[in-house]
């Protein structure tokens, strides 16, 4: 490749070999010297190129790894508290996990230094998880034990990438093609073309629907996924991500963009779908052998940080405010020809888990965003006045016997409902009472502990000063039939269970158990897709016919059902009309989707009002062109 030719022969003498690691540049030398002192150097390439470029050593003078295990914990504070450190040979990295990852680093990263310098490999820092997650140490073990397959894989995205483009003129053009999504919440797909890239954005399932419904299209002419470029996931939920590992199963083998905690999320949602699938007695649309491929070709990114993902775009990701780890996607397309941003979903206000979705950003012309509460009547209350009707709601159900079901999203809503509660709780408005985590939520809060950095000042502090919200004693995780059993016959009680619709999941146990009981309660504070049990229960249905010990029987609804919109992940109309009043700079044209029709066009109406500018509502299968 012209580029790694010039830096090889800019450095001519000082190095063995220089590779690509997706859009980043790596060399590696075999001069001890040069690896210490020959910064300045690559800084100068780093100018000249616009390109990030990092030095390593070369394998053969690496010190071996005993005795820079050794070397490592006497340079680290003990404070630190070293979890575990684990080598990546074939790049020449060391992992070190930490309790207090800030300590490894050192002032200015002058630990890091240290270590870099009388070691020779080229240390990296993650934070270890305050709770133990056998997933998360999974998915940490197959990009480990795939280390070298991992480095002929990202060189092969940075030969794609920077790949000499054909001199032959063409018409340029950006388009955009809804595979799902369109004037509907569920199975979230888009494919954006050029002339030179096809990328997918979201591959999502939608839960609650049947037959194709459930789906993305795939088996259009446009679609190709051989010819596919780059996946670039958004976030973790389901109908976002949920047929990402079944693209892998038909042989996609090219790089999934998205944040770490997004993998990590989004590795978990997957193998919980499939246990979901077993549970309900079907066939799962994929394997964790699938899952895994879907690991082994994700490539991370963080917010703010601009990277190529073809030969004409880059893309940055944004706070979202959504979810853990979740983007807004700037896409910079052609240099500078087009600037398209997709929020997907996202939240315009502060909550106790994440700060608001991000409004500044360098250019943008057309820009994709969410109408889950788009239409007019969809004002969210304020949040302090929902938190107080949960509160409020629970006391009632606790004072006259019952129990509470709060059917959640594992991923965000569940997480703010447990700072809810355990706030309400210390400051004496609730009195102390069993609250159950039931699902794959314990697993979340593990990976939510992980990554402090991507959560609201508060937590993150807490997290910090060894305050875990999420390890506090009043909540108790239930992870077994028998456990669940007790929970069943014991008192009064608060019960976070997944799924957030009662489509599969924990939640749809325990509404067969509560359903019954006039005094008990079910609490829905999460989106209820059309067609799900949750939509059924929250309209009013009576009588439900449900798989109980095996049989069909019809299960009578008698307990209290109440809906409090004001705690959705998602933003409100207000929200939404803020965003965009805010929004800079101003785009000349406006997609809608992720809506019911009626929510889209409402939406679409009064942002016309104004914005002034285009609005358009395209519906699954349009192709909207953006230039």
């Amino acid at each position: 490749m012209e580029i790694l030719n010039y830096i090889t022969e800019k450095l001519k003498g000082e190095i063995t070999e220089a590779n690509f690691e997706g859009a980043n540049i790596v060399i590696y030398t075999d001069n001890e010297k040069f690896f210490k002192e020959g910064e300045p150097r690559i800084k100068e390439l780093v100018n000249e190129l616009k390109k990030r470029i990092e030095l390593r050593c070369d394998q053969k003078i690496l010190l071996n790894s005993d005795e820079v295990k050794e070397k490592i914990k006497s340079i680290i504070p003990e404070e630190a508290e070293i979890t575990e450190i684990i080598f990546d040979l074939h790049r020449s990295i060391v992992i070190i996990e930490a309790k207090r990852p800030g300590m490894v680093i050192g002032k200015q990263g002058s630990i890091l230094d240290q270590i870099k310098k009388e070691t020779l490999w080229s240390p990296q820092v993650q934070r270890s998880p305050a709770i133990k997650s056998q997933i998360t140490q999974n998915i940490r073990e197959v990009l480990y034990a795939t280390n070298n397959y991992r480095r002929k894989f990202l060189n092969q995205i940075g030969e794609k990438i920077y790949k000499e483009q054909t001199s032959e003129k063409f018409d340029e053009w950006v388009r955009l093609t809804f595979l799902g999504g369109g004037r509907q919440v569920g199975r979230s797909s888009l494919l954006l073309q050029t002339q030179n890239s096809k990328i997918l954005l979201d591959c999502g399932i939608n839960i609650a629907a049947q037959g194709n419904e459930k789906f993305p299209y795939f088996d259009i002419p446009e679609f190709d996924i051989s010819k596919l470029d780059a996946i670039i996931i958004s976030h973790a939920h389901l109908d976002h991500v949920g047929l990402v590992p079944y693209l892998y199963k038909m042989g996609y083998r090219g790089p999934t963009y998205m944040t770490h905690p997004t993998m990590d999320l989004a590795a978990l949602m997957s193998l919980d779908f499939i246990g979901v699938a077993y549970k309900q007695a079907a066939t799962p649309l994929f394997s964790s052998k699938d899952v895994k491929e879907m690991v082994k070709h994700t490539i991370c990114l963080n917010f703010n940080e601009v990277n190529d993902v073809t030969q004409d775009i880059r893309i940055t990701f944004y706070n979202s405010g959504h979810a853990l780890g979740g983007a807004m996607v700037h896409f910079n397309i052609g240099n500078g020809l087009h600037n398209f941003l997709y929020t997907s979903d996202f939240k315009y206000a502060k909550t106790r888990l994440l700060d608001p979705a991000v409004t500044n950003f360098p250019r943008v012309e057309s820009i994709l965003t969410e109408a889950t509460y788009g239409s007019k009547t969809d004002i969210l209350p304020p949040r302090i006045d929902s938190e107080e009707k949960l509160i409020e709601a629970i006391k009632n159900t606790v004072d006259r016997g019952g129990k509470v079901l709060i059917p959640e999203l594992g991923l965000g809503r569940a997480q703010e409902t447990m700072l809810i509660l355990e706030d309400a709780i210390k400051s004496g408005k609730l009195k102390e009472i069993p609250i159950y985590i039931d699902g794959m939520i314990w697993d979340i809060n593990a990976i939510h502990t992980a990554y402090p950095d991507f959560l609201s000042n508060r937590v993150r502090s807490s997290i910090f000063q060894n305050q875990n919200p999420f390890v506090s004693e009043l909540f108790f995780r239930v992870g077994s039939p028998q456990e669940r059993k007790k929970v069943f016959e014991g008192g009064p009680c608060v019960v976070l269970a997944t799924s957030g619709m009662l489509v599969g999941g924990a939640s749809v146990e325990y509404f067969k158990e509560f359903a019954g009981n006039e005094k008990n309660s079910i609490i829905f504070i999460c989106y209820q897709g059309i067609g799900s049990l949750g939509r059924q229960v929250q309209e009013g249905i009576k009588e439900t016919k449900m798989i109980v010990d095996g049989r069909e029987e019809n299960v009578e609804v008698n307990l209290e059902i109440l809906t409090i919109p004001g705690l959705s992940a998602h933003a409100g109309r207000n929200e939404l009309m803020s965003f965009f009043n805010n929004l800079r700079p101003r785009p000349k044209k406006i997609l809608i989707n992720h809506g019911e029709v009626s929510k889209c066009l409402d939406l679409a109406s009064a942002l016309y009002k104004l914005s002034r500018v285009e609005t358009v509502v395209p519906r699954t299968l349009e192709t909207i062109r953006l230039k």
